[in-house]
């Protein structure tokens, strides 16, 4: 995989962590008052996550065509060390130690899905 294809590949899944960020403040904002659909409607932690989610599947179809589902994919997992630690800058929850083992073990696995490449 060339740099700037894994820059666009890193791109795509930090975007894909943004919007998960953004879609628990969303939830967050629904208090249930009134329709729920007008919970959502009036939304803006939700509007901006679909448009994050819209512009990160853009940029996945780009990566997807230059490189192999197989190279591609394992990436994603990166997702699983993003998140939790964008839940602890911007939600302020905990980390756990198991969260950095977690995340120690999908790099290794990235690393061996990928390999040399």
């Amino acid at each position: 995989m060339s740099f700037p294809l894994f820059l666009l590949t890193l791109t795509t899944v930090i975007g894909l962590s943004v919007g998960q960020v953004l879609f628990k403040l969303a939830a967050e904002a629904m208090n249930g008052v009134g329709p729920f659909w007008l919970s959502i409607a009036r939304n803006g932690y939700l509007l901006g996550a679909l448009v994050v989610y819209g512009l990160s599947t853009a940029l996945w179809i780009a990566v997807l065509r230059q490189a192999p589902l197989r190279l591609a994919y394992p990436f994603v997992a990166m997702a699983f060390v993003l998140v939790p630690i964008m839940g602890h800058w911007f939600l302020g929850e905990s980390l756990r130690w198991q969260t950095f083992v977690g995340a120690g073990l999908i790099g290794a696995g990235i690393w061996i899905s990928v390999g040399t490449e």
